[in-house]
């Protein structure tokens, strides 16, 4: 009787550079999941810290932020004492991020098995 014989072909870095590619998607997926749920308690007096809410990434660490940019963001964040319309809060990023952080690891996860699929 003969040995059997196998062939194997190494995919390794392909679907580690699938991976990555698809925790890249999901985490700027994420984020943006974040900042729309920090949008809808930013505290609004004209709309301009609303609209200056942005979601970015950096694919090289595989990170992401998302990011209010007036002179005056982090004091409306920080200010517990402050006074806002109903649904809208100082800790309008803070909060979201916590709340949502299982929904987070969701949509990372789900973006990289749909990449290596």
């Amino acid at each position: 009787m003969s040995p059997s014989r196998a062939r194997i072909t190494w995919t390794g870095d392909a679907v580690l550079q699938a991976e990555r590619a698809g925790a890249a998607l999901g985490l700027f997926a994420a984020a943006e999941h974040v900042l729309q749920r920090s949008r809808e308690r930013v505290p609004i007096e004209e709309g301009t810290l609303e609209r200056s809410g942005v979601a970015s990434i950096n694919e090289q660490q595989l990170t992401a932020a998302v990011s209010y940019d007036t002179q005056y963001a982090v004091r409306v964040h920080e200010d517990m004492n402050a006074r806002h319309d109903a649904g809208r809060s100082a800790k309008y990023l803070e909060r979201p991020l916590a709340e949502e952080a299982g929904t987070v690891k969701q949509i990372i996860a789900a973006a990289v098995r749909q990449a290596l699929h």
